[in-house]
């Protein structure tokens, strides 16, 4: 069993009766006719940086199972494993050489069984990242294709001949930067790759290809993993059409829905009552779109990654070019979503990832208000309608790493983009001050345990920096902050989940949609109504007590959650103030 990290608690979960006649783990409350992930919590775990067992600056699976009583403590019902399997590592994990192996940098097979085990047994599920939009070019079925053009796999890459004038067969540029096409000397052909050049896509329209990776997903479903988070899988649907328009049609192109039923017809509807989770990441969909995405009778996915509001911070010419957010916009954005996947599909929440900077740094106040303002962007998260994903450290408020020189930063888009904006003219204190803010390494740093020798990750030396705060910001110092605990804040919003059906369920409305300073919002179910007063600034906010009636009462409400408990007063919030009212 894992280690403790809580004084031996006992991390058994019971399975209680629910209210509305459902049965749920961990006592959560839950309508009959409601999947089950509506109450859940998911946890994303990026290995490299959770924890190493094995002293070789590392994470991998013995660090995650000695921290799995700690997942536990702070009651997630899903955790969600970025990739750990074999690669060459361009990308992380991101370019996969085998399928069915995890890469020894992280452990074994028989290490993973028993990971699965152990968190099952303690009443969670398990969930895979599925890279299926191209593997690593040393993956075995590229080494194929790319042996010759007549080979029998050659199709299951998007390979385009040469020009007579040697133009690239479209003007795609890779998300990492640079054009998406390559060109193999061996076959005089290019191949498609809309990440970095050691990650080819993938050909969708090959039948024997889909068969191949529908075969792989069922070998780890069998296995007893609880479902995928599919990674840019709207890119999967690459058709001639789009390929000759040279457009960035594919993201949406109407095949990913025939893709995504084919799918779960071969993979996930033969699996009876089991309980499996599907969300696809997808950049670029719209509320439209994800709603017949998630729509539970199209039998596609159950929720999406979108990414409209991650982007409303970023430039028009480069994700490195951070403008400032309005928190109108942020109230439009994430409101339209909130009502556009009300009466069918369902959200996703989430402010932070492997691949976003640290959500109290980037949306709130990382120095002298970090505890309120990491505890609001919490709460305000939380207590929307969907299913929150946590990302590793963000429970105890996490910050970015605060790098000063382009030699720490290991991130391959980071690297790219350096070199290619220093090309463009720009000077390296502009770029070093870009990527001190937006860079992926700012998410990656390793998880801060203890006030030890690199924050108790590692006996080694780590494989990227520790964050300089990880003396008085760790887990150990966290947990023993009784009231100004992030750890406490997250574990009370999880337990609401299992306990309310109205944050599960209820209706979202917002409120003040044009304050600037202002997130107000309710959740309404039957006759339960929550209010949700948070002050997304750092200076008092004095209420109107028109906003609502509950503020109008004589009587005091009910608050069920605060991180500021003696607050200036009941219409007013403290700098970064959230307070969840049962209104």
């Amino acid at each position: 069993m894992p280690q403790a990290d809580d004084g031996g608690r006992d991390h058994t979960r019971d399975t209680t009766p629910s209210p509305a006649g459902g049965t749920t783990e961990g006592g959560a409350v839950q309508h009959t006719d409601a999947p089950w992930w509506t109450s859940a919590t998911v946890y994303q775990i990026w290995p490299r940086s959770f924890a190493d067992g094995d002293g070789d600056g590392v994470g991998d699976l013995a660090g995650i199972r000695s921290k799995l009583g700690h997942l536990h403590d702070l009651g997630v019902d899903v955790i969600w494993l970025s990739p750990i399997y074999r690669s060459p590592q361009a990308d992380a994990g991101y370019d996969i050489s085998d399928y069915d192996d995890i890469d020894p940098l992280f452990g074994t097979l028989d290490e993973f069984d028993e990971l699965l085990a152990e968190v099952h047994g303690l009443g969670m599920k398990l969930v895979m990242d599925l890279v299926v939009n191209h593997t690593s070019d040393e993956h075995a079925w590229f080494t194929e294709s790319r042996s010759s053009v007549d080979n029998p796999k050659r199709d299951w890459y998007v390979w385009r001949p040469q020009s007579d004038d040697g133009s690239l067969p479209t003007e795609w540029r890779s998300a990492f930067s640079g054009p998406a096409w390559q060109l193999d000397e061996a076959t005089g052909e290019w191949y498609l790759h809309m990440f970095a050049t050691k990650q080819p896509d993938l050909n969708w329209q090959n039948a024997d290809m889909r068969a191949a990776v529908y075969a792989m997903m069922n070998r780890w479903l069998d296995r007893g993993v609880d479902g995928f988070r599919m990674d840019v899988i709207n890119f999967i649907a690459k058709t001639p059409e789009s390929l000759a328009a040279g457009s960035p049609a594919f993201v949406m192109d109407p095949a990913i829905h025939e893709h995504l039923q084919e799918m779960h017809r071969e993979v996930f509807a033969h699996r009876g009552d089991r309980q499996l989770i599907t969300v696809g990441e997808m950049p670029g969909v719209t509320v439209d779109d994800a709603a017949l995405f998630t729509d539970q009778a199209r039998s596609e996915l159950d929720m999406v990654f979108q990414f409209e509001h991650v982007d409303l911070d970023r430039g028009p010419d480069s994700k490195f070019d951070n403008v400032p957010l309005a928190l109108t916009d942020l109230k439009r954005s994430l409101g339209r979503w909130q009502e556009g996947l009300a009466e069918r599909g369902w959200n996703s929440l989430y402010l932070g990832n492997h691949d976003q900077p640290r959500s109290v740094s980037r949306f709130g106040d990382d120095g002298a208000h970090r505890y309120e303002s990491a505890t609001m962007l919490a709460a305000v998260l939380h207590l929307h309608r969907g299913t929150p994903y946590v990302y590793q450290g963000d429970e105890i408020g996490m910050t970015n790493a605060g790098f000063t020189s382009i030699d720490q930063y290991r991130d391959i888009e980071t690297l790219n983009w350096h070199e290619e904006a220093l090309a463009a003219g720009a000077s390296e204190a502009d770029v070093l001050e870009a990527l001190r803010f937006r860079s992926r390494d700012n998410a990656r740093t390793p998880v801060q345990w203890s006030a030890g020798a690199s924050a108790g990750f590692t006996t080694g030396t780590p494989w990227i920096g520790v964050n300089p705060n990880s003396a008085e910001l760790n887990v150990e110092a966290d947990r023993a902050s009784g009231d100004r605990s992030v750890f406490e804040f997250y574990r009370r919003l999880i337990a609401l989940r299992h306990e309310l059906p109205v944050v599960q369920l209820g209706d979202f409305a917002m409120l003040a949609p044009d304050d600037e300073r202002l997130y107000a919002f309710t959740r309404t179910l039957g006759d339960e109504r929550l209010l949700v007063l948070a002050n997304w600034s750092g200076e008092p906010y004095d209420l109107d007590p028109g906003l609502d009636p509950v503020l109008r009462r004589r009587s005091v409400p009910e608050v069920l959650v605060s991180n500021v408990p003696h607050g200036p007063g009941p219409l007013t919030l403290a700098p970064w103030e959230v307070r969840v009212l049962r209104a």
